[in-house]
């Protein structure tokens, strides 16, 4: 299997609450903020998007989906986000 965490979608960055951090994201490397860093590790939206961003992964479906659900599960997290398009 070959497995790709490099495919790019348009960039998001999330505002963090605790210590003032904020992150940019563009690829599916984002499953290590989701797996070790999200503020929460439950909710509907949270598990969506580690399946999605799983599923970029390997191949069976587009970053752009990563990038929608990523907004979500920040929304349901209490995360700002700013959705960024060129």
């Amino acid at each position: 299997m070959k497995w790709d965490s490099s495919r790019r979608f348009e960039p998001i960055i999330l505002f963090f609450a605790e210590k003032n951090n904020r992150a940019v994201f563009r690829t599916a490397r984002a499953a290590e903020v989701l797996l070790r860093y999200w503020p929460v590790d439950d909710g509907e939206q949270f598990y969506d998007a580690i399946k999605i961003c799983l599923d970029v992964i390997v191949g069976l479906t587009e970053p752009g989906r990563l990038r929608e659900a990523m907004i979500r599960a920040a929304g349901e997290a209490g995360i700002a986000a700013l959705a960024v398009v060129h």
